[in-house]
């Protein structure tokens, strides 16, 4: 058995845009998917504070240094240029690998300037 854990969350990233006429997924600054340890296609989960609204979809790679939050497809429907949001993936571990785990948890400042690994 394996349960599902928290493996890696961008918090309090702003969004900077919203592209409906596209493919799907939120597309994020390869810099910051790199420090959180988010893969390029990985399935993501993504809480819009603004909202309330949830969903799944998969990140893809923004350019590095854009410090780009953007909602594609379907999805920019859930949400606006700045909103704030929290991205999160998920690891499949057992068990008994649960008490000494630590997530990567990426905490952004305003307008996704500074970005803190806590």
């Amino acid at each position: 058995m394996h349960i599902q854990i928290l493996k890696s969350k961008l918090h309090r990233a702003m969004l900077t845009a919203c592209e409906l006429n596209y493919q799907g997924s939120l597309s994020i600054d390869r810099d910051l998917l790199d420090l959180a340890g988010i893969f390029p296609y990985e399935k993501i989960l993504v809480v819009n504070q603004n909202n309330g609204l949830r969903l799944e979809t998969y990140a893809i790679e923004a350019p590095r240094g854009s410090r780009e939050f953007c909602l594609n497809g379907a999805a920019a429907r859930l949400g606006l240029p700045g909103d704030m949001v929290t991205i999160m993936a998920f690891a499949s571990i057992e068990p008994a690998d649960a008490a000494d785990w630590k997530p990567t948890v990426v905490v952004l400042s305003e307008q996704n300037k500074q970005a803190t690994v806590l």
